[in-house]
């Protein structure tokens, strides 16, 4: 590993959110290390005594942010190879098959990733016939942007000829289920070690650069390979960067089990392991049918009992169990299965585990109040519903108008007390690969009800992002955050021992000696430990630290909220 940086940097003239000082606006990074933060006045003492000094011009300094839900190696792929995201029409994207192809005459199997013809006017994928031809009759690998299907040519059929035997196989519509993931097996050997680690370190890379220091890696059997995860972990340890934490999604029933899990280098047996499929491709469970596939209702891949054997065994041997699951039928057997696990060997045992699902798209109150009994996290990705939600987009499509606008209810998530950890699923919407920049769109509709649309996130200045004031879409905490409809978000304070609401806080007085501050009115900031103010004290604009920690530390309501509460 290389040595870090020797030379001393100060930061200065910026917005440097710190829970040691709210009025910072600079700080001093020695040996890479963050040494100091502090005012503009302070800052003049080390301004001679530094080898650089960096004008930030009123931009925001965060601390790095984690995605809790990546495929890095997949990532890689598309940034250095076949991206079809953000084309609009069914001819664009043939288009850019045949530039591809062409540009890549050793490949064995092409590999692509990102259509979605929800967003196309033809409202089709590709047909065989029609890759084919764009491929020149090549194998060819093609995902939508949800992965959970993926059109495919007639010469990647033909090297895994008993695919069109499995669940899942159509003559000519997207592969899905078992027959998907055998052509993926066979498209993703087809790319050589040395060709896996320069996605990987592609992939890295651009996190860095968007100011990313952690991602939550969701490999598996089923996703990419033991080989893909190693190496990945193998690659995050030698080089400088992002750490990277592994989750790896195999049932597992048995001490020997969880020791495989170990083995790998994963954190849990977790991650995507599949309860259900995904909106898009029609396969997420649900309990009424599709609104545009009214003779379907998704599939099942996991039951109750298969989830509560699986929670059991990672509970008892100290590893966190986790699922994917999105529609609600799917989530009812999560629920079930887990609370079947407490039931066994106790709920104090089960909640410890600190358990996590992701997606968790289609939540009701019910089910909202099962996750908060049970600790389950919710792993989401509001970045999917900035892609897919609104009036005519994909969940409306898929659902009904009705039934889309109760997606992703983080705001009723969090006051019932569900710990959320965010990501973007990439590739299948943008974190490493690049988020647009600007604010949430004005044409998008407001939250309705309890839900609420996700903040935007602050561009990190320190990582090379765009200047003050820019912003990228959508998933990470975010400081003085807007919601969708536009206007300014409201943080309320929890309950750390019942888990409910507060209402409004009263506001802390301003301690006498702070000074003003052009854009932090004094009187709506936190008393930070200067005194014990009379009512609840007033919230910190964003959750500064973990909720377990300040339940530790503040066992009612009235001494320090737990966590914040982001409502519209």
């Amino acid at each position: 590993m290389s040595e870090r940086p020797e030379k001393t940097v100060l930061l200065r003239g910026g917005d440097v959110h710190s829970p040691a000082d709210p009025f910072a606006t600079a700080m001093v990074v020695e040996r890479g290390h963050v040494a100091w933060v502090g005012s503009e006045g302070a800052a003049d003492s080390f301004a001679d005594g530094v080898d650089e000094v960096v004008d930030l011009r009123g931009a925001l300094v965060t601390p790095a942010f984690t995605d809790a839900h990546v495929h890095t190696t997949a990532t890689g792929l598309a940034l250095t190879g076949l991206d079809l995201t953000g084309v609009d029409t069914l001819a664009g994207a043939l288009e850019r098959v045949r530039a591809h192809a062409a540009a890549r005459p050793a490949d064995r199997v092409l590999l692509g990733h990102g259509w979605d013809a929800s967003a196309w006017p033809e409202r089709r994928p590709p047909s065989r016939r029609e890759l084919d031809e764009a491929a020149g009759g090549r194998p060819l690998y093609l995902t939508r942007a949800d992965v959970h299907s993926a059109v495919v040519t007639t010469a990647l059929l033909d090297l895994v000829p008993h695919a069109r035997t499995l669940s899942g196989y159509a003559p000519d519509a997207p592969l899905t289920g078992a027959a998907h993931h055998a052509v993926r097996a066979a498209a993703y050997d087809s790319v050589t070690p040395a060709q896996r680690t320069e996605a990987q370190r592609a992939a890295l890379a651009r996190a860095a650069s968007l100011g990313i220091g952690s991602v939550h890696e969701c490999a598996g059997p089923e996703i990419s390979g033991a080989d893909d995860l190693t190496g990945l972990l193998r690659l995050a340890a030698e080089e400088p960067g992002l750490r990277v934490t592994g989750y790896w999604a195999e049932v597992i029933t048995s001490p020997a089990g969880a020791a495989r899990v170990r083995e790998l280098g994963a954190t849990g047996a977790a991650g995507d392991l599949f309860v259900d499929g995904s909106l898009g491709s029609h396969t997420a469970c649900l309990h009424e049918p599709y609104a545009d596939a009214p003779d379907g209702t998704g599939s099942a891949h996991l039951d109750a009992d298969a989830i509560a054997a699986h929670v059991t065994a990672c509970t008892e041997a100290g590893i966190q169990a986790g699922f994917h699951a999105i529609g609600d039928a799917a989530l009812s057997a999560v629920v079930e299965g887990v609370r079947a696990a407490a039931d066994r060997l106790g709920l104090a045992r089960v909640r410890a585990a600190r358990h996590r699902v992701e997606h968790a798209e289609m939540l009701g109150p019910e089910l909202i109040a099962a996750f908060a009994e049970l600790a389950l996290t919710a792993s989401v990705q509001p970045a999917f519903d900035a892609a897919w939600g609104g009036e005519e987009a994909m969940y409306a499509q898929r659902l009904g108008r009705e039934r889309a606008r109760t997606l992703n209810p983080y705001a009723a998530m969090l006051r019932a007390g569900v710990p959320l950890a965010l990501g973007s699923d990439s590739p299948v919407t943008p974190s490493t690969r690049g988020a647009p920049s600007g604010p949430p769109p004005s044409t998008a509709p407001p939250s309705t009800g309890s839900r609420c649309a996700p903040p935007s996130r602050p561009t990190p200045a320190a990582a090379g992002g765009p200047s003050a004031g820019t912003t990228r879409a959508c998933w990470c905490r975010a400081l003085r955050p807007t919601t969708r409809c536009g206007r300014p978000a409201t943080w309320w304070c929890r309950c750390p021992t019942t888990g409910s609401p507060t209402g409004p806080p009263t506001p802390a007085p301003a301690p006498r000696t702070a000074r003003p501050h052009p854009r932090r009115p004094a009187a709506r900031l936190p008393a930070h430990g200067r005194g014990r103010a009379h009512g609840p004290r007033a919230p910190e604009r964003v959750t500064r630290q973990d909720p377990r920690t300040a339940e530790r530390r503040a066992p009612a309501c009235r001494t320090a909220p737990s966590s914040a509460v982001l409502t519209c």
